[in-house]
């Protein structure tokens, strides 16, 4: 057992010039600093919160790009006994609003941020008629800037193992977002479990782009390594969505041993590299590379691992696991060194209680899971039902945790917490699944969540915006997630109530496809007009009837009228007169990024589908053209290809 309870024993007791950690924010531009540096600011950056009134108990959102100031926060933060609660800065309006939510759910909030940030949200303030709310943000806002290397340490707290640490905010979009209650031990005893699960040593080396806003990234790579006394890399997150290609370059540069991915990222990474070759790239350091956050595609897997084999990664490298916030991260792991393996099984049984029937993975019924594990150390996995039966092995159900890593609650959040608290202690995770020789396979989600780019979204979060945004009434759209096998991800299908000529539902499907991509930065694959939207008797959505009669077909027709309409006024479509060389260059630039859609001058993004992914590999292309004119920001801001040449010619005249 180590001899740390407690964060603030952690970073002093690892405080020392032998570890490092390497900050990549370009292509040549990196900055390394020691632990013991990152103490010695952190002390400082306690001083200056302390100066600013911050006192053991207050809670600190942090919420800033800067993995280096961001760090620095936090551990300054932890230092004192403020409690740090991370929040995505992100790039759309809808993370804007989940910053306000957060403030306001908090009891003695404060705001780390910088002046680009705080301007930006006074834009977004402005526009929602927020300024009481943005006032009150403002004076209890702490600027980086204002912050210097040579302020003298804090007075450091004194806390107790048992005391709340920090506090993790659901991911993605959320109108109501639940803080998962950490504490010291909790965080302790869920990383030392992880290092051992994963065969961690001194002599590892990690690299992670996840962002230190995620769970994967604050914890599972930052705080675990520096519990684990292991150099690590932290890549900017922006970075990785530019240039997915130089994740794996500094891989080999760094000679990194554990790594990590959710599903997008290894798809962003192959579509990225195409039939590209990359030169002296040796990947045979590679021992681990955690796959997590979102549902993992062993095809994806096998076709990454195929690709990267001629640079000596190896097959055994890959390692699916499961994890959660509320179980601070870690929940189950297989043995490492062991290759990863899947089961197939008939998709037609897999509802709570079912015995799963093995059939060949080449069944026309077959479905493929990847088997996640073991129950790391301090924690127990059971299958059951919300009534407390406990299932054997090969049943279908909910899968419940328990154990000294498991959250007690939510903050400040009785209702919510009761709901995932079982009578006898344990917590219901959401996710369905069963155990096969006491590992873990995962099968769903009880709670309808849709994965998108390592996030989760709820469809009635997703339902409220298009109601609050796009004037949508209550009860008359549906969204829901349904996974495409062809594709390895989760599409998002939106259901809107419609009995009028399928002609005039076109513009109503680009509504709900804009306001959509402007607000939570997804991509909408489908829009689908029906007659009614099932429900229960109390009322709640049936949103998976929905969903089985779209995967069985039944609004095939109905989808192929809308797209021949779409197409007819696409066609009609053209670009009014003589494009200037920049309106050109920059449609060149942004189509070159597209696969399935072409861009015009004055196409608007969002209403074209364009997801936050895509927009960074539009971003992507510009900044090779004119790099640091255009954040990619300014692509919400400007969202058509007219309006974004003007603002780009604006810099460039400037």
């Amino acid at each position: 057992m180590s001899s740390f309870t407690t964060l603030i024993d952690l970073l002093q007791q690892q405080s020392s010039d032998e570890r490092s950690i390497t900050y990549i924010e370009g292509k040549d531009t990196e900055t390394t600093i020691t632990f013991k540096q990152l103490h010695q600011r952190a002390l400082c950056m306690l001083h200056h919160f302390q100066q600013q009134g911050l006192k053991a108990g207050d809670e600190l959102i942090i919420f800033l790009r800067n993995n280096e100031k961001f760090l620095e926060a936090f551990w300054g933060a932890i230092l004192g006994g403020i409690i740090p609660v991370p929040v995505a800065v992100g790039i759309s309006d809808e993370h804007r609003s989940k910053l306000y939510k957060i403030f306001n759910k908090l009891q003695r909030p404060y705001v780390f941020t910088d002046e680009d940030n705080l301007q930006r949200l006074e834009k977004y303030t402005d526009a929602n008629q927020l300024q009481e709310d943005y006032a009150r943000l403002k004076q209890h806002a702490i600027l980086a800037e204002t912050q210097t290397d040579i302020n003298p340490a804090g007075t450091v707290h004194s806390a107790q193992p048992d005391d709340v640490c920090f506090i993790q905010f659901s991911s993605g979009s959320t109108s109501d977002p639940k803080g998962v209650v950490l504490t010291h031990r909790n965080l302790i005893l869920n990383m030392l479990a992880k290092g051992s699960a994963g065969g961690y040593t001194r002599d590892d080396i990690s690299l992670s782009w996840m962002p230190l806003t995620h769970d994967m990234g604050l914890i599972g790579f930052h705080i675990n390594m520096i519990v684990c006394y292991m150099h690590h890399c932290i890549m900017s997150t922006d970075l990785f969505s530019r240039r997915p290609l130089l994740w794996l370059k500094k891989v080999s540069e760094h000679k990194a041993s554990v790594i990590n991915s959710p599903n997008f990222g290894y798809k962003h990474f192959l579509k990225s590299m195409a039939d590209k070759e990359l030169p002296g790239m040796d990947l045979s350091c590679v021992r681990v590379i955690l796959n997590g956050a979102e549902p993992i595609s062993t095809r994806l897997c096998d076709e990454f691992l195929d690709r990267m084999a001629p640079y000596g990664l190896k097959h055994t490298t890959m390692f699916p696991v499961y994890g959660l916030a509320e179980a601070t991260l870690a929940v189950s792991f297989p043995r490492w060194g062991q290759d990863y393996r899947a089961v197939h099984v008939d998709r037609h049984k897999l509802k709570i209680g079912d015995k799963v029937t093995y059939v060949d993975e080449a069944n026309d019924d077959a479905v493929s899971f990847p088997i996640v594990g073991f129950a790391v150390p301090d924690m127990e996995i059971r299958i059951g039902d919300i009534t407390g039966s406990v299932f054997e092995e090969n049943t279908i159900g909910s899968i419940l945790i328990h154990g000294p890593t498991v959250t007690q609650g939510y903050y400040y959040d009785d209702a919510a917490t009761k709901a995932v608290m079982t009578s006898d202690g344990w917590l219901d995770t959401g996710d369905l699944g069963f155990m096969v020789n006491d590992e873990l396979v995962i099968t769903g989600r009880s709670k309808e969540i849709i994965f998108a780019h390592g996030q989760n979204y709820y469809p009635h979060d997703l339902e409220s915006i298009l109601i609050h945004h796009a004037d949508f009434e209550l009860g008359k759209v549906a969204v829901y997630g349904v996974w495409d096998e062809q594709r390895q991800r989760d599409e998002l299908v939106v259901f809107v109530i419609f009995r009028g000529d399928l002609h005039d539902f076109v513009p109503v499907a680009k509504k709900v496809a804009y306001t959509l991509n402007e607000q939570s930065g997804l991509e909408v694959d489908q829009v689908i007009p029906v007659n009614r939207i099932p429900k229960t008797t109390s009322g709640k959505f049936q949103r998976r009837i929905l969903g089985d009669a779209y995967e069985d077909g039944e609004y095939a027709e109905v989808l192929k009228q809308i797209s021949l309409f779409d197409n007819e006024a696409v066609c009609a479509k053209t670009d009014s007169g003589k494009l200037n060389p920049l309106q050109q260059q920059l449609i060149d630039l942004c189509n070159s990024a597209l696969e399935e859609r072409k861009l015009t001058l004055d196409d608007n993004f969002f209403e074209a589908g364009i997801s936050s992914l895509m927009l960074a590999e539009m971003h992507q292309r510009i900044d090779e053209v004119y790099p640091g004119k255009i954040d990619i920001v300014d692509l919400f801001e400007y969202q058509t290809i007219n309006d974004l040449a003007v603002f780009l010619q604006q810099k460039l005249d400037s």
